[in-house]
């Protein structure tokens, strides 16, 4: 039984979380976002597969017109080179910036993937296999970052005829394979060349973003379509529930046969559960009506016959039989009539009947405290929290002479606590006063709930409300009476 609940948005996000829709909104969308990001996976690694592939074919082709380049310019005399640098901007199909430099570029590296291994190995091999070059310095380098001739010229800053119709993909920016071989002592041989596949070195994710856009549209479709077909389903459910919450609380009310066949199938066994169960309570209130007629000639005759005999000691042991007996009906009778309290739920005003209460008590010499106020009316019947409270408050000023009513209002609930300076109850017992007739003291004179269903009624009372009584002692002295009550 709560008493501390939750903030607000968190109880109700918990609520929300254990429906039936929550529960099958939020398995249909880890359904959904799982399959979208397993079959993207599956998707990313066939293609990753299907690119490497490819890449190594590519590569394969370019590394040999490398070879090929690289291998007919070393063949030229020192003095032709410088001529023939321009021709070979634009052979094989493969365009390629070819210069003779002084020292070594330093190339800014692009970042390192399995595509960019698989060229550079592959450039690698073919350099060592056509011609026996190992020193080979390979790198890969934006084209805006790229340095050319020296290291401080960049390729943007080169007239544009100069190699921007080679290496310049405009608007795209693909990036371009640096090859720096030592020819001799003083020269480097630098050939720069574009990739055949601008976007073979772009990086791949099951989580990229417009995959994650795609997974958010897709769980987001999937999610309103089944908001849609869960409102048709479970509209029927909860009006079951509510039924089933109102007859809990003595309001009898068919509900309407809707929904899918199981859902009329469950409403049409409720509503027959409804009326046995209102049948049965129906007889069992005529049955202690008649009981109670029935029950009064007899004890009445039966007393005065009593009073007629002679013998002092008999009669006398005859009318206390019969008052015990005429007691025990009324009493089984006031059990069933202050449970079944047929009224209709309207606003209570809990603080209003408390401090009437503690006025009452007052003025018969008792001392009743109440703390706090409710901050909202309760919903409940009236007649029935009256009778629940007044026979918390009057156990506690019969054992304690004084008690303290502590209200606490929350926004889904009501606890009242009811505190007594008695003696309490031993804890082996506190169970066992709820039920009725229960008596843990032989003198109840003058006590309202002397036939031991004070209690007994309270927590009737309390559970038709959805709510609940319980009973704690004190470490010190005295007992608690705690009323919960859920505001629906």
């Amino acid at each position: 039984m709560p008493t501390n609940p939750p903030s607000y948005p968190a109880s109700r996000f918990k609520r929300w979380s254990q429906s039936l829709t929550g529960q099958i909104l939020i398995i249909m969308a880890l359904g959904v976002a799982s399959a979208q990001f397993i079959s993207s996976t599956i998707w990313l690694r066939q293609l990753e597969s299907d690119t490497e592939e490819n890449v190594r074919e590519v590569s394969k082709h370019m590394a040999f017109r490398i070879a090929a380049t690289v291998s007919y310019f070393t063949s030229l005399p020192t003095n032709y080179r410088h001529i023939v640098i321009d021709q070979l901007q634009d052979m094989g199909g493969t365009r390629f910036f070819v210069t003779l430099n002084k020292e070594e570029i330093r190339i800014n590296n692009i970042p390192d993937s399995p595509l960019k291994d698989i060229v550079k190995n592959q450039v690698q091999s073919t350099l060592d296999k056509q011609l026996g070059i190992r020193n080979a310095k390979i790198a890969f380098s934006d084209p805006s970052d790229l340095h050319v001739i020296n290291n401080q010229t960049r390729l943007v800053d080169l007239p544009e005829r100069w190699g921007h119709h080679s290496l310049l993909v405009k608007p795209l920016t693909p990036p371009i394979i640096v090859i720096q071989i030592p020819i001799n002592d003083k020269d480097w041989l630098y050939l720069a060349s574009l990739m055949p596949d601008p976007y073979f070195l772009d990086g791949t994710s099951a989580l990229s973003g417009d995959r994650l856009f795609s997974m958010a549209m897709s769980v987001i479709t999937v999610l309103l379509l089944t908001v849609l077909i869960l409102r048709r389903v479970t509209r029927p459910l909860a009006t079951l529930a509510r039924a089933a919450e109102r007859f809990g609380q003595g309001d009898w009310q068919p509900i309407k046969e809707v929904g899918s066949v199981e859902v009329r199938n469950t409403a049409k066994a409720f509503n027959e559960m409804q009326r046995r169960i209102q049948r049965y309570l129906n007889d069992r209130e005529r049955l202690f009506a008649s009981i109670s007629h029935d029950l009064k000639t007899p004890i009445t005759r039966l007393r005065l016959r009593a009073e007629m005999l002679d013998e002092d000691d008999t009669r006398d042991a005859m009318i206390r039989d019969l008052e015990d007996l005429d007691m025990l009906v009324k009493g089984a009778l006031q059990s069933v009539k202050e449970t079944d309290i047929h009224e209709n739920r309207v606003e209570v005003n809990i603080s209003r009947m408390l401090k009437d209460m503690q006025c009452a008590a007052n003025i018969q010499g008792t001392k009743l405290t109440v703390v706090g106020e409710l901050a909202h009316p309760f919903i409940g019947k009236p007649l029935a929290i009256k009778r629940c409270l007044g026979n918390l408050v009057d156990n506690a000023l019969y054992y304690g002479n004084r008690a303290t009513v502590y209200i606490e209002d929350h926004q889904d609930e009501v606890c009242i606590r009811i505190c007594d300076q008695g003696p309490g109850i031993p804890i082996d017992k506190i169970d066992k006063v709820f039920q009725p007739y229960t008596r843990l003291t032989p003198d109840h004179s003058g006590h309202p709930g002397g036939m031991g269903l004070g209690l007994s009624i309270a927590r009737n009372i309390a559970r038709a409300h959805g709510g609940e009584v319980t009973l704690s002692n004190h470490l010190e002295q005295g007992l608690e009476a705690k009323l919960w009550l859920p505001r629906h």
